[in-house]
């Protein structure tokens, strides 16, 4: 006998597993075609809802920056003309009363320009959204007043404006410049901010 028909015999069965392998292979179940472009759409779809939702949300933003920018453009320069409205102002406090209602001639005209000008000035700067707070009689706030000192005075509601020492200036909705003024002290409690927390104050004191 040959050695090697031997050899030959042995090695002749190790080639069977790769037949047996070919037809698992086979039988492996394909993807379905349908399925996989069912979450490719769904994956796409969800894409484009991003996308869009980024895009409305940058169109919001951009229109809120711009109108903000319209605006808020001139606060600087507006900031610098409210020392023009207070010198103004200053001129025309500087003439006594008395002396103003009977003021003729070239004098009369004087202040009647100053108080023109003052108006013009107060109405351009309102036409580009600054406005003058005139806060005397109102109740204080601080978000719009700032208080200088306190004058006693038990006849009106605790925190009320009495005094305005400099006037104030808002642009928009935010503050240029705070209304320096003096506060009452000693008067009633000022009024809360209805009948439903007075409601519920007695009920809590009974």
């Amino acid at each position: 006998m040959n050695p090697n028909d031997t050899e030959n015999q042995n090695a002749a069965p190790q080639a069977e597993p790769a037949n047996d392998a070919a037809p698992e292979a086979a039988s492996a179940p394909e993807a379905d075609p349908i399925a996989v472009l069912e979450a490719e759409k769904a994956d796409l779809k969800d894409k484009l809802l991003r996308l869009m939702a980024d895009m409305e949300n940058l169109r919001r933003r951009t229109e809120r920056e711009m109108a903000d920018a319209r605006t808020y453009a001139v606060a600087n320069f507006a900031r610098d003309m409210l020392n023009v409205a207070d010198n103004i102002r200053r001129a025309i406090e500087s003439v006594p009363e008395e002396a103003s209602k009977s003021a003729e001639g070239a004098f009369k005209g004087l202040i009647e320009g100053i108080d023109l000008t003052e108006r013009d000035l107060l109405k351009n700067l309102e036409r580009h959204g600054v406005k003058k707070l005139d806060p005397q009689g109102q109740k204080f706030d601080p978000n719009l007043h700032q208080a200088m000192f306190e004058i006693p005075n038990a006849e009106v509601p605790n925190g009320t404006v009495l005094q305005v020492v400099q006037s104030g200036f808002v642009i928009g909705d935010r503050v240029l410049r705070p209304a320096l003024v003096g506060v009452s002290k000693g008067g009633p409690k000022a009024a809360s901010n209805g009948a439903g927390s007075e409601t519920a104050d007695n009920s809590s004191a009974s």
